[in-house]
């Protein structure tokens, strides 16, 4: 029972050995997250449609869920801009941003998203993420990072546009661009280029001034604390709000509130699709960081039990004035460079959060939301990849059709739309490969007993014998193909006598596949042609066993190709030798 429990709840699990140097490396990459946390969590809210304080709540009691129940000893949960951009979309459709029922909808997302997460693990259905290939998640990513961006630009320009869709943003922004408050403008532009030059300069400068490595990087990821701390100072020592620009006004002094998530009828129904998108976005975003961390250090990562960490981590933001969360790539990344050993930094993390939102929230009224649209800018200017197209469409023209068509669903049609495709791209793209298997016609390499593909490779073959290997496993969608392969290659007067399927590469075959090969058996047997079988694995034999399929095989199952080889041609004998098939590309 304790075993199964530390399994379900890791944290009696890495708890056990904590000690006081994972405690002082813990606490340190806390600080340095914490920092970085505060602006971010206030832009993403600002990202989602939310009052500034939804960000940071939902950074506190999500994460501390998460180092509970999740495996990643340096993901780092909370609100990211792909699930923020995907939190407006949803829930902008079914309230007014701005109103109780905004937030209240955001809150049921949430729920919703967590359950959903909790529900996959407990069935332990992890796998169905890798449905959605890498490409068009890297398309779909580079298409919101476009959308994020441009979204922003109405906070630096200081005008009241709007749009979900990438023609409807620009529009908007043109339509009002006569408006545009130059105070703002100085502002945000201002941010963008100082934080640029935090990412790409500061720390260069600060190690020729004679700065160690370990204070110029903290000092560098404390970068966007200064944009803020100065904006501030400017918008509050010049009254900047009442000559146009739009800051943050006042946020709540308090801890994070119990809340209770919308759990209408109607209002579940609209939010049902949407949050089985975002959680499926948001984890396979998560899953991804957190292998990636986990690797660098040789740990384990269970996908199931990360579900359940991320289900947990959405239902405490459901219900403690948050909004839909998952691990985010850029906060993993200091977490992990700050030397973070166990989940428990988030945890500590959350602590700091709390702090912040109970001391420092008064210290950001005069805050310019054109700072944090600046640190939304700069910050998912880095999800966008325009280089996946070229490297697509040199590699695979079927995977780049997938990647442009979801770019260009997303910034034509809006995120769910984009994400919608890109999910069914992804099945479809998968059914379309395996519906037309890879089968080689096979040869034997002289002087071996190799088999390899007559079109590849200088092999001997005979004209009585038809060997051929198949390189996927048989079920419905491609059982067909395969018949009528075969049959289209044994038609009347072809001299073939004998059809040696090599099924090395079949994992397994299924109940239509089964009637398929019934049905080939059939065929060949009424032509007077032989089927034979090679190399079957142990699994697919006990099925295959188990049916008629093999009582009724006019041939035989051999253990090797090359058995199947000289027992059907007989070797050695007075029978004339094979021909050499010529090599060809």
């Amino acid at each position: 029972m304790i075993a199964r429990l530390r399994k379900f709840i890791p944290v009696l699990e890495w708890g056990r050995t904590y000690d006081g140097a994972a405690f002082s490396n813990d606490l340190v990459a806390a600080v340095i997250v914490t920092i970085m946390l505060i602006p971010q969590s206030l832009a993403y809210a600002l990202l989602a449609g939310l009052p500034p304080e939804a960000g940071i709540y939902a950074s506190i009691v999500p994460i501390i869920l998460y180092a509970i129940f999740g495996t990643s000893r340096a993901l780092a949960v909370g609100p990211v801009a792909v699930v923020s951009l995907l939190t407006a979309s949803a829930v902008g459709q079914v309230a007014e941003q701005g109103t109780a029922g905004y937030v209240v909808a955001a809150l049921t997302l949430a729920l919703l998203s967590g359950g959903f997460l909790l529900m996959l693990g407990v069935l332990r259905l992890g796998f169905l993420a890798n449905f959605l290939s890498h490409p068009v998640i890297a398309g779909f990513i580079t298409a919101s990072g476009i959308l994020i961006a441009c979204s922003q630009l109405k906070h630096i320009l200081g005008v009241d546009a709007g749009g979900h869709t990438l023609p409807e943003m620009i529009g908007s922004l043109v339509a009002h661009l006569g408006e545009t408050n130059v105070i703002t403008l100085a502002i945000g532009a201002g941010a963008i280029g100082f934080l640029f030059w935090v990412r790409t300069g500061l720390k260069p400068f600060l190690r020729k001034i004679g700065l160690g490595p370990k204070l110029a990087d903290l000092i560098t990821k404390a970068g966007p604390i200064a944009a803020v701390v100065v904006t501030t100072l400017v918008a509050w020592y010049f009254s900047l709000n009442g000559r146009g620009l739009s800051i943050v006004g006042e946020v709540p002094q308090s801890l994070p509130p119990l809340t209770m998530p919308g759990l209408s009828p109607d209002l579940l129904a609209d939010l049902a699709v949407p949050a089985i998108l975002v959680s499926i976005i948001g984890f396979v975003e998560s899953i991804s960081v957190a292998q990636t961390f986990a690797a660098k250090k040789r740990q384990h990562i269970d996908p199931d039990q990360e579900l359940i960490g991320l289900g947990a981590a959405n239902l405490g933001a459901a219900f403690t004035g948050g909004y839909p969360v998952t691990g985010g790539f850029s906060r993993s990344v200091v977490n992990f460079d700050a030397g973070a050993e166990t989940p428990a930094a988030g945890a500590y993390t959350a602590v700091g959060l709390a702090i912040a939102a109970v001391a420092l929230t008064p210290l950001i009224y005069f805050l310019p939301k054109a700072t944090l649209a600046a640190t939304i800018i700069v910050a998912v200017l880095s999800l966008i990849d325009l280089s996946i197209l070229k490297k697509t469409w040199g590699y695979s023209k079927s995977d780049f059709s997938a990647v442009a068509a979801t770019i260009l669903l997303t910034l034509l049609l809006g995120v769910e739309i984009g994400v919608a495709t890109g999910v069914a791209i992804s099945v479809l793209m998968h059914l379309y490969k395996t519906s037309r298997p890879h089968v080689a016609e096979i040869g034997l390499v002289p002087g071996t007993h190799h088999f390899r593909n007559i079109n590849r490779h200088t092999v001997e073959t005979d004209p009585g014998l038809l060997m051929l290997r198949v390189d996927e496993s048989l079920y419905f969608a491609n059982a067909r193909f395969l018949e009528n392969l075969i049959l289209a290659r044994v038609t009347e007067g072809c001299g073939i006598r004998n059809v040696v399927l090599m099924f090395s590469a079949v994992n397994a075959v299924d109940y239509s596949a089964l009637e398929s090969l019934e049905a080939i058996n059939e065929r060949l047997t009424d032509m007077g042609v032989g089927f034979h079988l090679s190399e079957v694995k142990g699994p697919v034999m006990d099925r295959l066993e188990a049916s008629h399929l093999l009582q009724h095989l006019n041939g035989r199952v051999f253990l090797s190709q090359y058995d199947a080889w000289m027992a059907v041609l007989g070797w050695p004998s007075e029978r004339p030798k094979p021909v050499l098939a010529a090599q060809t590309f």
